[in-house]
């Protein structure tokens, strides 16, 4: 081998190829996180609005006519109203069953489905800020209709955004139930990359420990005790640092995705007292 070969394979040292697989995940990382945390399903909208027919369910639409979620087709006279946030894979019309669980409470509530955008059939691009504002829209939109009872749920990812309109909407918000929530969103990505500096590299935050802060109604948690995907201890630290009234349950058998939601399951009927002692269920 030539004194010049031998030279250039010696620059190829351990701790240069180190830092060059460093420097392509920090730009993979920077350049392509949002594809790992957003999995947006999409439908077209005809599709979409027959399904929603089907399921009781007609488009709930902005200011601007544009579809931002669904609303029951028939409106009860002074329920309350239930605002879903889903998780961060397929869209809203696959979480009508919590429609069914709210029914099973007693009292009246109104279950509305509401879409972020970039998913089902809704134009725009998933991000925090893309969902914060658009929920934030929705939110008051159902303000300036009435002042009744409002109940936010966060599935997942979409704990997150549940949170921040508490936090946004503190006086307005009656209560929240949030469904295997964490802590924020990096403390669930280094979870799962603990070789890489997350909180250094991640853009969207979900930080639901520090909303929760400006927020003093009531929270219900609900938590999968083999959680492969939130680790379920996050839920636990997101329950213990809130100081108002709370709630808590872990289904210790269950993943992230096999929660036990059906309306005939306990926990229903121990949210409904728990909202009727701290939120005056309708």
């Amino acid at each position: 081998m030539s004194e010049a070969g031998a030279n250039s394979r010696r620059l190829i040292s351990p701790g240069r190829v180190a830092a060059l697989v460093g420097v392509g995940l920090f730009f993979f990382m920077t350049g392509c996180q949002r594809h790992l945390i957003y999995y947006p399903a999409t439908e077209a909208s005809a599709v979409l609005s027959e399904r929603a027919r089907a399921e009781g369910y007609r488009p709930w639409r902005n200011e601007g006519g544009d579809i931002i979620g669904w609303r029951p087709e028939r409106a009860e006279a002074g329920a309350g109203r239930v605002v879903v946030f889903h998780g961060n894979a397929g869209f809203a019309l696959n979480r009508t069953y919590y429609a069914d669980g709210f029914a099973a409470l007693d009292g009246d509530w109104e279950v509305f489905l509401f879409e972020y955008p970039g998913y089902g059939a809704r134009d725009g691009r998933p991000s925090e800020k893309a969902f914060f504002r658009s929920a934030e829209e929705a939110v008051g939109l159902l303000e300036a209709e009435n002042t009744r009872p409002l109940l936010l749920v966060g599935e997942s990812l979409g704990s997150g955004v549940a949170t921040e309109m508490a936090r946004r909407f503190p006086d307005r918000v009656t209560a929240l139930l949030l469904i295997t929530p964490f802590t924020d969103l990096a403390a669930v990505g280094s979870r799962h990359f603990p070789f890489l500096p997350v909180r250094l590299l991640l853009r969207d935050r979900y930080d639901n420990v520090r909303a929760l802060q400006d927020y003093s109604g009531p929270v219900a948690v609900l938590l999968a005790g083999r959680d492969e995907v939130i680790p379920v201890d996050l839920g636990k630290k997101l329950y213990e640092s809130y100081t108002g009234p709370k709630w808590l349950r872990v289904q210790e058998d269950r993943g992230h995705n096999t929660l036990d939601l059906a309306p005939a399951a306990p926990w229903w009927r121990e949210l409904g007292a728990f909202l009727r002692e701290h939120a005056g269920e309708s």
